[in-house]
């Protein structure tokens, strides 16, 4: 029987650290942000997590987690948001998107984790929903949840199976609003960058549209790229910090490592078809960081509005509201930016770790980042 040496579970809130973000540290992007920076600007929306770090005797150990994204807060369960989907390369999963596209709706909160714990969060989501929710008129609720992944094998004893269906209701039971932390933090906790330590990120963007102010916001599991396809800001950092280079000899050079989960949420009235062409431009905000969507890549994209909350009662004879394709362009814009800045805050709050089999990720040095950047003068000083 393998015997547990330490095991800190860590229930962790969406409640920032002190450490720099991406903008702390001179890094440009365009666009005026939200109050927090985070998808939690997007009035409603809720974030929680949970993290689970486990050394074993075995010279295994446990690092990693799960994020939970409630469009509606509180009254996720009973209000559920128009959304669209968009997988950018298949090699990955994201549960419950077959029904997302044929009713056009997300019904409950949006999961992320990592690749061999989609069942477990997918039935402690389940459960999380039944007793928080009102039973439907065949006395039970009917959920098919969106649940995500990227993997985290290389940190992470995977096999393992650590995360289970409680540990899904304690990330939802967390999520609130305000600040989002980022990193090495629930599902995020043992994801990898560009071979950097990575995990979670997010960013907002406030427009206008059609004359309305509306607000975009990302939250991204980063998990994905090869050190010289990293861009930051334009620059090509990546060719310039090679040494600590996590994975070099072990897979071919031409070859995609890892995936990303892209959430966007908006205030703005979008219909499904409107929200889908949304996921489609967080794909250029990731090209913007470097990323190719390489054949081993899972990116995988989804989206939602917190607008037209009556929209799916039975007998509601409201009437829906939408921007016109005609006026969609500030979202477009403002989900790019948004996105490319989410991946580098999540790239730049990743912390050294040492994980499963004593394999260890180094994050990215934010000094030498920053001289990179100061060479080629896009750096605000």
């Amino acid at each position: 029987m393998r015997t547990l040496l330490l095991v800190l579970l860590l229930p962790l809130t969406v409640i920032a650290d002190d450490s720099p973000r991406a903008r702390d540290l001179g890094i440009p992007f365009e666009g005026k942000p939200g109050t927090f920076n985070a998808i939690t600007d997007v009035a409603g929306v809720t974030v929680g997590f949970e993290t689970i770090i486990a050394d074993l005797s075995d010279d295994k150990a446990v690092r990693t987690g799960v994020t939970a994204i409630l469009p509606r807060g509180e009254e996720t369960n009973d209000k559920p948001v128009f959304g669209g989907w968009f997988s950018l390369n298949g090699n990955g999963e994201m549960t419950g998107t077959t029904w997302v596209e044929e009713s056009g709706f997300i019904e409950g909160p949006i999961m992320i984790t990592n690749t061999h714990s989609i069942g477990a969060v997918h039935e402690g989501t389940i459960r999380w929903r039944y007793e928080h929710g009102a039973a439907d008129s065949s006395g039970y609720w009917w959920s098919l949840p969106v649940i995500a992944e990227t993997w985290d094998g290389y940190l992470n004893d995977i096999n393992g199976f650590h995360v289970r269906p409680e540990h899904a209701s304690a990330a939802l039971e967390s999520a609130q609003g305000g600040p989002v932390a980022e990193g090495n933090i629930g599902g995020g906790t043992a994801m990898n960058c560009f071979e950097f330590k990575c995990g979670t990120g997010t960013s907002s963007r406030v427009t206008e549209a059609a004359g309305e102010s509306y607000t975009v916001g990302v939250l991204v599991q980063a998990n994905f790229g090869r050190r010289d396809e990293l861009i930051v800001a334009g620059v090509p950092v990546g060719k310039h910090l090679r040494d600590d280079m996590v994975f070099s000899g072990d897979i071919p050079d031409d070859e995609e490592i890892g995936s990303i989960i892209i959430v966007v949420g908006t205030d703005a009235p979008l219909m499904p078809h409107q929200l889908k062409r949304l996921t489609r431009r967080a794909a250029l905000g990731l090209s913007r960081t470097g990323s190719i969507a390489g054949n081993g890549s899972g990116d995988i994209f989804i989206a939602f509005s917190t607008a037209n909350e009556q929209a799916n009662q039975a007998n509601s004879g409201v009437s829906i509201d939408t921007l016109s394709n005609e006026d969609i362009g500030p979202l477009f814009r403002a989900t790019v930016q948004a996105t490319e800045e989410a991946i580098t805050n999540a790239l730049v709050a990743g912390r050294d770790m040492t994980g499963n089999r004593g394999n260890t990720v180094r994050g990215i040095d934010h000094d030498r980042l920053k001289s990179v950047l100061r060479e080629y003068s896009r750096l605000a000083e």
